[in-house]
Order: structure tokens, then C-alpha cells, then sequence
């Protein structure tokens, strides 16, 4: 069964976890104490304390005071020299010291440090160094005082007992704060086939070493190079592992030089005890500084070669996306410049055009006009009916040639201006409204054989007017061209695939090879013969652009024209 707490006792609970944690590790720490003496090699509460404090905040110190009195009197109460009052004022006094020593610290890892795991990097982590050193010299300093009020230490001992309890406290938050706060995070530790050979060469290394103890010859002097031939590995461990498994290496292995000097043997054992256990706190806090800093300065290298990764990889992608950017503008410039230029050259042609145009516009529309004009005049002075007769067939002319000129340049300009129009075609009626309306363009009456073959078995989708347009201009050429005797037009239309194919064929007068690359100029005129405008040609083609079209004229001189056009569907 789940059972939530409510929130009043929480509190409550965590006071009395850290009391007991912290009374359980005084309790260790006394363990460890040397024999016939009160000096402590490390005191672990010190580390687990103030590593508790930075976890479940600064509300859980009276944990911490709890813990300590009850630990400090169960050390001292069976001490018969030492009164109960004594014991317990000089308990009050190491509690009130160990408490401010964990607060004070706290406090300057939230000011100063400004991360709850101050081993992210080598900066801090020394940081973290200044701040032990800073927190346990109060604590220490309390401590002593309160041995000092209370007759424990004379005098003369005072600075050396207060440096070995400013050690012991240091040597307790090295050892066993990184360990809680590096738990704290949960680390996960992943064992690749290469860190598993890394761990079976250390266990042989280590294997090694316990063997050369066992030879006597070799015995003294490796007994007193031990603390050398340790550090390598402890060094090992920081550098390819995370920072729990190095601090436990450390945690070990400064236990077991704590165990074999208490018990009398190892390098760190003096004459004296004072001093056994100061070169044993020394080499314990060399140690975890090492072993702390490489892991921190490991750490951010490796923090800073993720993130140099990642912005290796964010820069490929900025890159990658800048240069498809880049190659997006240069299309879209590619492609400004393009119509720039097709823009220009448009300009440039309607300008020619327009000289062109106004030019003979200007002769095409008043020759008539000055024909006609003069005719009149003629007529006016000339009393035969018939002259008049005559004279009013030529005006006649005269009036159709100008308005067949004008409805070209409507043509022309409709052509220009409006859009493509999507329509079904049906050719057969189209090109027979075609010749209807032609029927009577020339004076004569001769009349032209018309042979027309369409082959259309479904709809086709075009321009309708364009479509009429061309045919027009290039039936009326085929007409006004014509020759003397039994003129004949072919019109063959073939729709295959989405493509209308015609072909216009008359047999009349032909072009000359000279002027064909030129029919399609505005104005131009392969021939002076029925005084044409130059624009009928050049109408059909602007239409055939506009339908995304192909017209191919071959002609010969005497022999006819044959005009074919190649007109895509319209989709």
C-alpha cells in the first residue's frame, strides 16, 4: 500500500534521516580513530553532512546539530574523568560548530559556486576546494574552542589539535561529499569492451602489486612506495571514468591506508601518533583534490568536445542551409537577369517595331486616303459616266485596302494584349468560316479549288481567335497569291497525341529563297505584287509564339507555298 505522508511531517523525516545518517558516519569515523587517542584521521560526517545540507536544502540543519551532540556524547559519556555537564556543553559547542560548518558551506556553493554539483568543470572545482577549506576552519575553530573551555586540550597542543580537526574535516567533505552529490545524480555507468579490458588490466595491475608485497626482499621499500604506485591508477580512474568510480577508488583506498595505520603498519606510520595520522590526512586530501580536479577537468573537455560536436554540426547544417539559400538567390537573380534580359530585348524589339509601325502606318493609311482624295478631284472635273464609274471602283479599292490594313493592326494588338483563352476546336467549321469570308477578297472572280483533309477523332483545346487569325492571314496570302489558272488551297489537319499538325499548300506564284528568313519581320514585303502591308506574316508568328507553337514555310518561285504549323494542346 502506497501511504503519502502529509506535508507537515516531511520535514520532520528529513530532520530525522540527516540526524541519523550523520550519527551512523560519526560512529565510522570513530572506528577509525587511532588507539589511545582521540585524533581522527577523517571525519566522514563532516562530508556526508554537508553534502545532505546542499541536497535537501538548508530547512534540514537541525538534523545535523542532532546528530552530532548524540554522536559526541556517546563518545564522551563513559570517559569517568569527564563530567555529564562537560560532556554535554563541550558536545553543544562541536554540534554548534559542525552545524555552522555545513550551513556556512552551503552557502557559499549558492553565492559563490552557484551549482549543487560543483564538479562540472576544474574552475569550480576548485572553488569547491576554497570553499572546504573556508567552512571547516570555523567548524574546526568551534570545536577546539569548545575542548579549550572545557580543560580538554592545554594550551600548548592548541594549534596542533586545532590543525588535525581543520584535516579531519576536510579529509571527511573530500572523501564523501563528491561521493553522495555524484550518487545524487544518478549516474550511468556504461561498460563498452573497452573500458572492461581498461578494468581486468587495472585488477591485474593491482593483483601485481599485492604480490610484490609478499617478497621480503622487496617488502620495505615497496611498503613505503605505496602511496606512489596508487596514485597512477587513482589518476586512471579520473581520467577514463566518471567521477563516481574514481571517488570510490578514492574512498577505498583511503579507508584501507586509514585501516593499516591505525593498525600499525604501512607507509604513514611515525613514532607518532599526531603525526602518523597528519602525513595520513595529507596524503588522503592530496589524493581526492587530484583525483577531484582531473575528474572535473575531464568532464569539461568532454562537455566542451560535445558541445564543439554539436555546433560542428549545427554549423554544417547553418552552412548547408546558407549555401542552399545562397544558391536559391543566385537562381532567383539567375532568373531576375534572365527576364531582365528577355525584358530588354522585348523593349527593344516594341521599340524597333514601334519605329517600324508608326512609320508605315503612317504611309499605309494616307496613300489611301491620298488616292482617294485625288480620285475625287479627278471625278469631280471629269463629266463621262463612265470615267466616274471607273474612278469610284478605284476609291472602292482604295477604302478596302486601308481597312483591311487597319483590322491587321487590330490584329496585332489584340494579339498583344489579350490572354491565352482555352476553347474546344472543332477545325472543320473554323476553316470553312475562313474561306466563307474570303470568297470575295479579290476584285476578280476567279474562283480557287479548295481541298481540305482533317483527321479529328476528339476534342482539341486552343485558342479559337488565334487559331482564326492565322488561318486568315495565311489562307488570304494563298489567295491573293495565286496563280492565273485553276488556283488550288490544301488544307490538311492531323491531331495525334495532344498536337495539331497543319499544312497549307496552294499552288500560286511562290516565294523567292531570298526573302523567306524575313517573311516574318513586321512590314516586310517578299513582293511589290498586290501591294500587301508587311504585317500578315508577321501576325501569324506572334500568334504562334502565343500558343507555344511552330511555323515552316517552303516555297519555290512559280511552283507554291506550303505552309505547316505545329500547335500544342492547351492543358
Amino acid at each position: 500500500m502506497n501511504v503519502k505522508l502529509p506535508l507537515k511531517y516531511k520535514l520532520d523525516l528529513k530532520i530525522i534521516g540527516v540526524a541519523l545518517l550523520y550519527y551512523l558516519s560519526a560512529r565510522l569515523g570513530y572506528f577509525f580513530a587511532f588507539e589511545g587517542s582521540t585524533a581522527l584521521p577523517a571525519w566522514p560526517p563532516s562530508g556526508i553532512g554537508f553534502a545532505l545540507i546542499i541536497l535537501l536544502g538548508r530547512s534540514s540543519w537541525p538534523g545535523i546539530t542532532i546528530g552530532s551532540l548524540v554522536a559526541n556524547v556517546m563518545a564522551y559519556w563513559n570517559d569517568p574523568h569527564l563530567p555529564a555537564q562537560v560532556i554535554i556543553g563541550m558536545s553543544s559547542l562541536i554540534a554548534v560548530g559542525n552545524t555552522v560548518e555545513a550551513l556556512l558551506g552551503n552557502y557559499l556553493v549558492k553565492v559563490w559556486i552557484k551549482d549543487d554539483f560543483p564538479f562540472k568543470n576544474a574552475k569550480n572545482a576548485f572553488r569547491f576546494l576554497f570553499v572546504t577549506l573556508i567552512m571547516c576552519w570555523f567548524g574546526a575553530g568551534i570545536g577546539m574552542f569548545g575542548l579549550y573551555l572545557n580543560n580538554l586540550v592545554l594550551p600548548e597542543n592548541l594549534l596542533r589539535v586545532g590543525i588535525s580537526g581543520w584535516v579531519g574535516n576536510v579529509v571527511g567533505i573530500l572523501l564523501f561529499t563528491p561521493f553522495f552529490l555524484a550518487c545524487s545524480k544518478k549516474p550511468q555507468i556504461r561498460f563498452t569492451s573497452e573500458k572492461a579490458i581498461e578494468v581486468g588490466i587495472f585488477v591485474l595491475c593491482m593483483t601485481g602489486i599485492v604480490l610484490l608485497l609478499q617478497i621480503d626482499y622487496l617488502l620495505p621499500t615497496l611498503e613505503r612506495a605505496l602511496p606512489f604506485l596508487v596514485l597512477p591508477f587513482l589518476l586512471w580512474l579520473a581520467f577514463r571514468f566518471d567521477l563516481i568510480v574514481a571517488i570510490v577508488g578514492v574512498v577505498a583506498t583511503a579507508l584501507m591506508s586509514i585501516y593499516m595505520t591505525v593498525t600499525g603498519v604501512g607507509p604513514f606510520v611515525l613514532s607518532d601518533s599526531y603525526n602518523s595520522m597528519l602525513l595520513l590526512q595529507i596524503f588522503i586530501g592530496v589524493i581526492s583534490i587530484t583525483t577531484i580536479i582531473l575528474s572535473a577537468t575531464v568532464k569539461e573537455r568532454q562537455d566542451a568536445q560535445s558541445k564543439l560536436l554539436e555546433f560542428n554540426e549545427n554549423l554544417e547544417s547553418m552552412v548547408a542551409e546558407r549555401t542552399r539559400a545562397l544558391n536559391e538567390e543566385i537562381s532567383t537573380r539567375k532568373e531576375a537577369e534572365e527576364k531582365i534580359q528577355r525584358t530588354n530585348h522585348e523593349l527593344s524589339k516594341r521599340n524597333t517595331e514601334l519605329d517600324n509601325f508608326v512609320y508605315s502606318v503612317s504611309h499605309d493609311l494616307r496613300a489611301p486616303i491620298a488616292s482617294v482624295l485625288g480620285l475625287i478631284n479627278l471625278a469631280k472635273k471629269d463629266i463621262d459616266t463612265d470615267m466616274k464609274d471607273m474612278y469610284l471602283d478605284m476609291i472602292n479599292k482604295s477604302a478596302l485596302q486601308q481597312d483591311h490594313f487597319i483590322k491587321e493592326i487590330l490584329d496585332q494588338s489584340r494579339n498583344s494584349r489579350l490572354e491565352v483563352k482555352r476553347e474546344e476546336i472543332q477545325f472543320e467549321p473554323l476553316i470553312d468560316e475562313t474561306f466563307n469570308q474570303l470568297k470575295f477578297a479579290t476584285s476578280t472572280g476567279q474562283s480557287v479549288q479548295k481541298v481540305i483533309h482533317i483527321t479529328q477523332e476528339g476534342p482539341f483545346f486552343s485558342d479559337r481567335w488565334r487559331l482564326k487569325v492565322i488561318l486568315n492571314n495565311i489562307i488570304s496570302n494563298a489567295i491573293r497569291y495565286r496563280n492565273g489558272k485553276d488556283p488550288v488551297i490544301k488544307v490538311n489537319v492531323e491531331i495525334k497525341e495532344h498536337l495539331a499538325t497543319l499544312a497549307i499548300e496552294d499552288n500560286g506564284k511562290g516565294i523567292d529563297k531570298d526573302h523567306l528568313p524575313n517573311v516574318y519581320k513586321m512590314f516586310y514585303r517578299a513582293t511589290d505584287d498586290g501591294a500587301g502591308s508587311g504585317l500578315g506574316l508577321y501576325i501569324v508568328k506572334e500568334a504562334i509564339d502565343k500558343l507555344n507553337g511552330h511555323i515552316d514555310i517552303e516555297s519555290e518561285v512559280g511552283r507554291g507555298t506550303t505552309v505547316t504549323l505545329a500547335i500544342p494542346e492547351l492543358i
